[in-house]
C-alpha cells in the first residue's frame, strides 16, 4: 500500500459513532426519558432488593435462591450498561459515542446475555434435580457445586464476546458513522465496517452458537423432562405444588429467549429493523424489571422475606 493511500485511510477513519436511537419518538423525549428513568430506578430497586433478601434472610440460604441473587446481580449490571448513557442522552441530545466507548458497550451488553443463558440453564438444572431427582438434590446441590456452576456461567459469559470484540475492533471504519440502533449491537455496527464483513459474520455467528446454543438446549431439555416428571404425578395438589416451583423461572425463560429469538433471528433490514428495536427493548430492559416482580409476586419465601425485612425481623 502506497503512503498517499495510507494517508487518505488514516483521514477517514471515523473516531465516534452517532446512535441514532428510537428514530421519530426522540420527538417525546421528555415522555421517553421519564419512561427510561422510571424503568431504570424499578429495575435497580427490585434487583438489588433480591439480593439483600438472598444475603439476609437465612431462609433464603439454598441453591434455588443463591442462582436468583447472582441473576439479580447481573440483571442490575446489565440495566447500568445501557440506561444510564441512554438517559444522559435524551437529556443532552447528544447521541455520539467513540468507536472505543462503543466496543465496550458492546463487549458488556454482549458478555452480560451471554451470562444470563448460563445462569438460566443452571437454574432449569436447579429445578430439574429438585422435582425429578428430590431425594438427590440435598447431597447433589451442595455449596461447591452452586459456586461452581455460577463461576462456570460468568467465564463462559466472557469468552464469546472477547472473541467478538477481537474480530470487530480489528475492522475499518470509514463512514457513514450512524448506529440505527439504541445501544452498540454486533450487527448494526458490522453495517458500517468497509472491512469485508461476509466472513466475520459467519465466524461471530459460530462463536455465539458455540458459546449460547448448548445452555439453550440443556434448558429445554431440563424443561422437557421436569414437565414429564409433573405430569406423571398421581394428585392435582402435587402437580400444583410442583409446578409452582419452578413457574417463575419458567416464564423469565420463555422472556428472555422468544425476544432473543426474534433480535438474532429476524432479518436486520426495512420495517423489521424497528421491530428489532422493540424485541431488544424486550430483553436489555424489561426482562431485568420483570424478573424481581415475577420471582417475587409469585413465590411465598420472598414475599415472606420482603415482608420481615420490611418490618424490621429477618432472620440472619
Amino acid at each position: 500500500m502506497s503512503i498517499d493511500s495510507m494517508r487518505t485511510r488514516n483521514q477517514t477513519q471515523i473516531s465516534e459513532f452517532i446512535l441514532l436511537g428510537f428514530g421519530e419518538l426522540q420527538e417525546s423525549k421528555v415522555v421517553l426519558f421519564l419512561f427510561f428513568l422510571l424503568i431504570y430506578l424499578l429495575t435497580i430497586t427490585g434487583n438489588v432488593l433480591i439480593v439483600l433478601l438472598v444475603v439476609y434472610d437465612k431462609h433464603l440460604h439454598t441453591p434455588m435462591y443463591f442462582f436468583l441473587g447472582n441473576l439479580s446481580c447481573l440483571e442490575t449490571c446489565s440495566s447500568s450498561t445501557l440506561l444510564p448513557r441512554i438517559l444522559a442522552s435524551f437529556m443532552s441530545g447528544n447521541w455520539s459515542i467513540s468507536v472505543n466507548s462503543c466496543f465496550v458497550q458492546h463487549y458488556f451488553v454482549g458478555t452480560f446475555l451471554a451470562v444470563e443463558c448460563y445462569l438460566l440453564s443452571v437454574m432449569s438444572y436447579d429445578r430439574y434435580l429438585a422435582i425429578c431427582r428430590p431425594l438427590y438434590y440435598s447431597t447433589g446441590m451442595n455449596g461447591r457445586l452452586c459456586l461452581v456452576l455460577v463461576l462456570v456461567s460468568w467465564l463462559n459469559g466472557f469468552l464469546p464476546t472477547t472473541l467478538s470484540i477481537a474480530i470487530i475492533s480489528k475492522m475499518d471504519f470509514c463512514g457513514p458513522n450512524e448506529i440505527d440502533h439504541f445501544f452498540c449491537d454486533s450487527f448494526p455496527i458490522l453495517e458500517l465496517s468497509c472491512s469485508d464483513t461476509h466472513v466475520i459474520k459467519v465466524v461471530i455467528y459460530i462463536v455465539a452458537s458455540v458459546f449460547t446454543f448448548p445452555p439453550f438446549m440443556f434448558t429445554l431439555i431440563s424443561y422437557v423432562l421436569i414437565i414429564q416428571a409433573i405430569l406423571r404425578i398421581a394428585s392435582a395438589t402435587g402437580k400444583q405444588k410442583a409446578f409452582s416451583t419452578c413457574s417463575s423461572h419458567l416464564i423469565v425463560v420463555t422472556l428472555f429467549y422468544g425476544s432473543v429469538a426474534i433480535v438474532y433471528g429476524l432479518p436486520h433490514k426495512g420495517r423489521l429493523k424497528d421491530l428489532n428495536k422493540v424485541f431488544s427493548v424486550a430483553y436489555t430492559m424489561l426482562t431485568p424489571l420483570v424478573n424481581p416482580l415475577i420471582y417475587s409476586l409469585r413465590n411465598k419465601e420472598v414475599k415472606k422475606a420482603f415482608m420481615c425485612l420490611l418490618f424490621g425481623r429477618i432472620q440472619t
